[in-house]
């Protein structure tokens, strides 16, 4: 199996649907951001031969070459979003799902009526530059899943049940019902109202959080692209530890000047350790004393119902694979069981067959980042997946592990995940 991402570029075009006139272009190279910008020849002729499918009543979905995947995507008849992959073993499933959250994006930074309405395309191209880094932030190597799994990326605290008395209790008093904490772009514990939030908002607003620059507090206009896609809330964020922040959506009220220190001192003062100890688990996701099975390298553990998500790598053992080839050992193995294996939660509405697979695996034979071509060390690493109900899991294991236990160690694994997601 490919693994997702490794050397090559993502170029993101987004034009204006009638008159393909180029608002914005963003690129990545090797996971990381680039200046490099396709020739205008290209984007016109990408462009052009999805023009002329539309005018034949042909929608162009996605083309494959030898070493490129082109996915189009049109929305509200107004923007034309465009995303060509020249990373080995990308997916169109994935590409995808990037447009859409690019998208939802645009619409979260700048509000869907100026999208669907273009009458100043000079002053768009200036307003969407307000959403560039959160766009270039789903193009990159993220710790995150939340952009390919569609689910909200998760910490488990082992003090939740106190955190969650805290935050409701500021919320209230705040007068929100959108309430949250978020840490390194990954939601801690959050109200009601916040686990409430339609897709893509709930994905995009704690990363939004985690791609802004270091600041005490903000007060952030934000549109929800499902919620309330042409009128403005407002986003406040409140640092209360380096790398942990409150985040409220609210109205015009209250202006953030009045949230005073004491507010925030008497809610959480009594659980300044819990919350130290959310910031040193973020990297992890579960806290360290889980029992978890020694040859498990990473996981993936999706709840489809809550669309909540935990995706785990730095689970100890310095063995095997770094990190960043984990996550995308586990991001390319999602793909392929999800468009393989496990249909799509609607499977049904669409006419597909309603038996899917208890589980599947595969084995791995990375090769190495490293010069000449050189064998890493992970290869033979199993990736299991199991299905029970809403939730979802995805393991990778170590070459150690035979075979034949991969599902009992899966399933085993689901069982003691099932409380925390």
């Amino acid at each position: 199996m490919a693994e997702e991402g490794a050397a090559g570029a993502v170029h993101l075009l987004c034009l204006a649907a009638s008159s393909g006139v180029p608002l914005f272009s963003r690129s990545s190279r090797g996971g990381a951001p680039s200046r490099q910008q396709l020739p205008f020849s290209i984007i016109g002729s990408l462009n052009g031969v999805h023009m002329f499918g539309q005018n034949l009543d042909v929608t162009l979905r996605s083309a494959r070459t030898e070493d490129s995947v082109v996915v189009w995507k049109t929305f509200h008849d107004s923007v034309t979003l465009i995303v060509l992959s020249s990373e080995l073993g990308c997916a169109e499933l994935r590409l995808e799902r990037l447009l859409e959250l690019v998208f939802g994006a645009m619409v979260l930074l700048v509000g869907l009526e100026e999208l669907t309405k273009i009458r100043n395309v000079e002053r768009l191209k200036k307003d969407l530059r307000a959403a560039y880094g959160l766009i270039d932030s789903l193009l990159v190597d993220s710790e995150l899943a939340g952009d390919l799994t569609q689910c909200v990326d998760c910490i488990v605290p082992a003090d939740g049940p106190l955190l969650q008395e805290a935050l409701a209790g500021f919320a209230e008093e705040m007068g929100s019902v959108f309430a949250s904490l978020v840490a390194g772009g990954r939601v801690v514990v959050g109200t009601e109202g916040w686990w409430r939030l339609g897709a893509p908002e709930a994905v995009l607003l704690p990363w939004l959080v985690g791609t802004l620059p270091f600041q005490a507090a903000r007060d952030y206009p934000v549109y929800l692209p499902h919620g309330s896609p042409t009128v403005p809330h407002r986003l406040l964020t409140l640092m209360l530890l380096p790398g942990l922040e409150l985040c409220v959506l609210c109205g015009p009220q209250p202006p953030l000047s009045q949230v005073e220190p004491q507010v925030l001192e008497r809610w959480w003062q009594p659980v300044l350790e819990p919350l130290r100890a959310c910031v040193a688990l973020a990297p992890r996701g579960i806290p360290a004393g889980f029992p978890l099975h020694p040859g498990i390298l990473g996981l993936l553990l999706l709840h489809l119902e809550q669309r909540r998500g935990l995706f785990a790598v730095d689970l100890g053992g310095e063995e095997g694979p770094s990190p960043r080839i984990r996550r995308r050992l586990l991001r390319s193995f999602y793909v392929l069981v999800t468009a393989t294996h496990f249909p799509p939660e609607k499977a049904e509405e669409q006419g597909c067959p309603t038996e899917v697979p208890r589980a599947c695996y595969v084995v791995s034979g990375v090769a190495a980042e490293g010069p000449q071509g050189l064998q890493d060390p992970g290869a033979g690493l199993r990736l299991v997946a199991v299905q029970a109900g809403p939730r979802r899991l995805l393991l990778l294991v170590s070459p150690q592990s035979p075979t034949y236990a991969l599902r009992g160690l899966a399933t085993r694994t689901l069982h003691a995940l099932t409380p925390v997601l």
